[in-house]
């Protein structure tokens, strides 16, 4: 059985934890002339285009998600083109990602903050 897809407009909700993440302004090119670090690409960016691709093949193959391949990357090219087009690349990109996945409930805003404090914690030992 296939689920039902319900239209939304993904720009027009507000996830209150990346709205928070947006206004801390840490972007990786702020963050590496911070700490002198050379390399124009984030540590974490071929993590997250491992997961879209991850994701671009789940999208066509279960029944259970609630969004297909185009809608997926259409709703990210949205987003990334308006409301987080103030981050640089591949910021926009993952905060799109990000406010996706939690608008369509594979990820809470909860689970989210957890995994951010976890992640901070080791980064700051």
């Amino acid at each position: 059985m296939t689920a039902q897809r319900k239209p939304h407009s993904a720009e027009s909700t507000s996830v209150e934890v990346l709205e928070e993440i947006v206004e801390r302004n840490q972007s990786w090119p702020i963050m590496a002339e911070k700490y002198g670090v050379e390399n124009p690409l984030p540590p974490w960016k071929s993590s997250l285009d491992g997961l879209c691709d991850a994701l671009d093949r789940s999208c066509s193959t279960d029944d259970q998600l609630d969004f297909t391949f185009k809608e997926r990357r259409d709703e990210e090219d949205e987003l990334s083109a308006t409301k987080y087009a103030s981050l640089p690349y591949p910021e926009n990109q993952l905060m799109a990602l990000a406010h996706s996945l939690m608008q369509r409930g594979v990820i809470d805003e909860a689970e989210l903050r957890q995994r951010l404090a976890s992640i901070r914690a080791r980064l700051e030992a």
